[in-house]
């Protein structure tokens, strides 16, 4: 292969790069602009941080870093092919949604941690909130956001900071702080940081901030108020293909940045999703269904959420979608692996499932994060029922990957009563779709085919789609007719509706136990034991009476 693309080097045309900044990742991937072609690509794995349960945090200069090292990397292995690296004439980026940093604009550090999007610690700041309005209604903000009171959203995260962490107020007082989610930490960061960086973000990424018109496309006053931010540290917001500046360090010094959307909005492009009524799936840590609905928004009726699908090009007009969100997708394969120790990879636990082919009778709610999409229940928490002695690993393995496949039916049921017209096939991308015994088993329970393309980095041919039809740059034709054609695997169902039916019903019998779990109440060193309301000398007495009595017992069994 690298003969092969060395001696293409010099006329394989122009080239385009894409950050994909993911929540358990960091890759650059370099693309054929006029093939969509993948050229190289590098990755780095991204540390995630949990200090207290429910938290999720990651280092904003790690993410940097990762960056850095993986566009130097991509960019040797391109030389090592005998590609001019010269011939990359800009860089897109993709995100994780929603993450939130602050940063001093005058130092270029960050005063936290990034609260990723997963986080749990803002439970009690949205009871807080929602005490403010009428009737509690998590839905009262949706006409202007599209999006419900919750957790998940960029605001009540900044909120927490600008409560809890005095650097972060004192850096606000003294005008010195910056706010952003992913991208604009990285394109800041990219284009200089403290000497002269660009601070932006997209339509996109802005849409998941609560703080954002869907309408008006601008930081809303009112909003603003709402959640009591200083409209003074949110970056401008900008389409999602334009130059907002020139890459100021490394390989790619002068390089635009042209390109910036959501990871899921990437997806979504990538997929070249450019008509209404057109959906793909994307699963990676979460599950992200996403519905072009056309240049109108659409109020879901049936818990999914409304957000900007994205707006490629300053006078180009904007594009909604419909969006079903899932926490835990590959998070619970993840999961298995580092806090069971049931598999030493991802492709262990596709094997074990493999092995038995059921999870008889076992199910699995990976409630990790509370409920999403379609319930908002940030009560809930993960459960594992139907477990009997037969039960074991193989099976909860096989019970984590139908759980993924469950949580994606719901939100494309839910999808299906919205768009009135029921999907005739899915289109899916992701990191997870490599995995085979997962692509069956959603089409089983889903009824309909399932269709991976062959390429199935739809999310960072996205971002670079974005960036190479920028103006200024040029080099991607996003016209319908000049779109390489993509050859894609699919997943036909197996099984008849009746027995897709049946483990369905089990599985939203599981789903309500899953619920009611949790208060925002407390909870660990103050919790009362059983115990501390008994004398010491009763429960030391009643322990050695106990061990006296199993010895007993053990010997009369002998």
């Amino acid at each position: 292969m690298a003969a092969a693309v060395g001696a293409q080097g010099g006329a394989m045309g122009p080239l385009v790069g894409a950050i994909d900044q993911g929540t358990s990742s960091t890759r650059f991937l370099v693309f054929n602009a006029n093939t969509s072609e993948l050229l190289s690509h590098h990755q780095v794995e991204i540390q995630q941080k949990f200090p207290k349960e429910g938290w999720v945090e990651q280092d904003p200069l790690e993410i940097l870093q990762s960056v850095y090292e993986c566009v130097e990397r991509t960019c040797e292995k391109l030389n090592q092919l005998n590609v001019d690296i010269a011939n990359i004439k800009a860089v897109g980026v993709s995100n994780q949604r929603e993450t939130t940093v602050v940063w001093d604009k005058l130092t270029g550090e960050p005063l936290h941690d990034a609260i990723v999007w997963l986080d749990l610690r803002t439970q009690p700041t949205v009871e807080r909130l929602l005490k403010r309005i009428p009737g509690q209604n998590k839905s009262f903000l949706k006409s202007k956001t599209g999006l419900p009171l919750s957790t998940y959203f960029s605001a009540v995260k900044l909120r927490w900071l600008l409560d809890n962490v005095p650097k972060v107020k004192q850096a606000v007082l003294n005008r010195r702080a910056l706010f952003g989610t992913i991208d604009s930490w990285l394109i800041w960061s990219l284009t200089g940081g403290k000497d002269g960086g660009i601070h932006c973000t997209d339509v996109t990424n802005a849409s998941r901030t609560m703080l954002f018109n869907i309408h008006s496309l601008e930081w809303d006053e009112e909003l603003c108020k709402f959640f009591e931010i200083p409209m003074e540290i949110l970056p401008k917001v900008r389409s999602s293909s334009e130059i907002y500046g020139l890459m100021s360090s490394g390989a790619l010094t002068g390089v635009p940045i042209s390109g910036c959307l959501g990871d899921q909005s990437a997806a979504l492009v990538g997929q070249m999703c450019f008509k209404d009524g057109q959906a793909k799936n994307t699963y990676g840590t979460g599950c992200f269904l996403l519905c072009n609905t056309g240049q109108k928004p659409a109020l879901s009726e049936h818990g999914l959420l409304t957000t900007v699908a994205y707006k490629l090009g300053r006078e180009k007009p904007v594009y909604y979608a419909l969006e079903g969100s899932v926490a835990i997708a590959g998070a619970v394969v993840r999961w298995l692996r580092d806090n069971l120790g049931i598999a030493r990879s991802s492709d262990e636990i596709e094997k074990l499932a493999a092995d038995v082919g059921t999870s008889y009778g076992c199910y699995f709610v990976p409630a990790f994060s509370g409920l999403y999409a379609p319930y908002w229940e940030p009560s809930a928490r993960g459960i594992i029922c139907g477990l009997t002695q037969f039960t074991n690993k193989k099976h909860i393995a096989f019970a984590a990957l139908e759980a993924v496949c469950f949580q994606t039916r719901e939100i494309l049921d839910a999808m299906n009563k919205d768009c009135g017209i029921p999907l005739s096939q899915l289109q899916v991308d992701g990191g997870m779709t490599n995995n085979k015994i997962l692509m069956q088993l959603q089409a089983d329970i889903l009824c309909i085919p399932v269709v991976k393309p062959s390429m199935p980095e739809t999310t960072a041919l996205g971002a670079a789609m974005a960036a190479g039809a920028a103006e200024g740059v040029g080099v991607w034709s996003l016209n319908l007719d000049d779109l390489t054609a993509v050859t894609c695997e699919c997943f036909e169902p197996k099984i008849n509706p009746e027995e897709s039916e049946y483990r369905y019903r089990r599985w939203k019998k599981a789903v309500k136990k899953s619920m009611g779990w949790e208060t925002s109440e407390p909870q660990g060193s103050g919790e009362t034991s059983i115990f501390c309301s008994l004398p010491l000398g009763f429960f030391i007495m009643s322990s050695l009476l106990m061990l006296i009595g199993a010895r007993y017992i053990s010997g009369y069994c002998k």
